[in-house]
């Protein structure tokens, strides 16, 4: 593949509240590898008043050119990385055209709504790039890293148990918007589009998984198709069991992964995104090594989880023709996870890693056909960018 440029020609597609809060921030702190060269919006008064804040509030990324079409944009700018913030249901499609006009992708979570999509996604990409990677902040920040590396050196012992909490509020205000809570164009409730990057954080702290058992309901948003709430008993190759919870109904809000280790317990609190003060250690009862504590809680650097620290690693794997951080088997693990999880809840059977295949109905869609949770006649998704 031919070198990239000195700087990046970057585009992005929806510019709506997760555009403007977290890809334009990071595109903005990388403006001396990436400009900004386009947006794409079928909204036209949003996408003049974001270009016209994106120039003046960043004017190191350059003045970004308005499109209303994704197609046209693709074929007058010829972007070399497209970030997608669009609504789930279009992101198969629009990840599709971008890598088809030799666009390497970064798309919000989830990246697409069934394995199949994933797997046609994938497809699409080529030996050195371009390829297409699944936003997933949380593996980011340094306090993420660190743990991650003393796990995975056997510095913390042998992972033995686990439990991976995103237990947040949504009202029927939320619901409102008509995309969400429905399957064909959100894929799914908590489980795919808030518990998602927590479930990503502990498969990447802890590896591959074997075996999932599962519950979901509807317990309190009655008018959606897909759960408000749903819970996980997990088995890993490891050897190690967790629990994974996600849901919409819970007044006190929190995010939180702990694993208790042969020598340690290493827990993660917060909400949103996490620093290194989110991150604590506590050692077995009668271990006694200061140095080795002090080890554990002094992480590398100081970086916050952010969509900035994931996008240093897109930027380097485009100029070096590398699989980026967040594609290929990593975003696929998540991805079936979830789709194991649905499986699972909804059949009441367990699901073993690698069980979902090509004929089975959970591979094309995360209801599974079920006939308590299919829906019956769920409406086309609107070609609407606002996230």
């Amino acid at each position: 593949m031919a070198a990239p440029p000195e700087r990046i020609r970057a585009a992005v597609v929806g510019t709506g509240a997760i555009v403007t809060g977290a890809h334009l921030p990071a595109l903005a702190a990388h403006a001396a590898d990436v400009e900004l060269v386009a947006a794409v919006d079928i909204d036209p008064d949003r996408l003049d008043a974001f270009t016209a804040a994106a120039a003046a509030d960043h004017p190191a990324l350059g003045t970004p050119t308005g499109y209303t079409d994704l197609a046209a944009m693709l074929e007058q700018q010829r972007p070399g990385l497209v970030l997608l913030g669009t609504p789930p249901a279009l992101h198969h499609r629009q990840a599709r055209a971008a890598l088809k006009a030799g666009a390497w992708v970064w798309c919000e979570k989830p990246l697409c709504l069934s394995l199949a999509e994933f797997d046609d996604i994938t497809a699409a990409e080529t030996e050195g790039g371009p390829y297409t990677a699944v936003v997933a902040q949380h593996r980011y920040g340094s306090g993420a890293v660190h743990a991650r590396h003393l796990l995975h050196t056997g510095e913390l012992g042998r992972p033995l148990l686990a439990h991976c909490q995103t237990t947040w509020h949504r009202d029927a205000d939320y619901y409102a918007v008509d995309w969400r809570g429905r399957w064909n164009s959100e894929g799914g409730g908590p489980t795919m589009g808030h518990g998602i990057h927590q479930t990503d954080l502990l498969l990447h702290l802890l590896g591959d998984w074997t075996e999932i058992r599962a519950m979901a309901g509807r317990l309190v948003h009655h008018g959606i198709e897909s759960e408000d709430v749903s819970t996980a008993l997990v088995r890993f190759d490891s050897g190690a069991l967790a629990t994974v919870v996600n849901s919409v109904l819970s007044p006190d809000e929190v995010s939180r992964i702990r694993i208790d280790c042969t020598e340690a317990t290493v827990e993660l609190t917060h909400l949103y995104g996490h620093t290194n003060d989110d991150w604590t250690y506590t050692p077995r009862p009668g271990l006694d090594d200061p140095a080795r504590l002090t080890r554990w809680r002094t992480p590398d650097g100081d970086t916050p989880s952010s969509h900035t620290a994931q996008l240093a690693g897109i930027l380097t794997a485009l100029r070096t023709g590398t699989r980026p951080p967040g594609s290929g088997h990593d975003a696929r693990r998540t991805l079936e996870f979830n789709a194991a999880l649905y499986k699972a809840a909804f059949t009441g059977a367990p699901v073993r890693a690698g069980d979902i295949t090509p004929e089975d109905p959970y591979y094309h869609a995360m209801h599974g056909n079920h006939p308590d949770w299919a829906p019956g006649r769920a409406p086309e998704p609107k070609e609407t960018t606002t996230p």
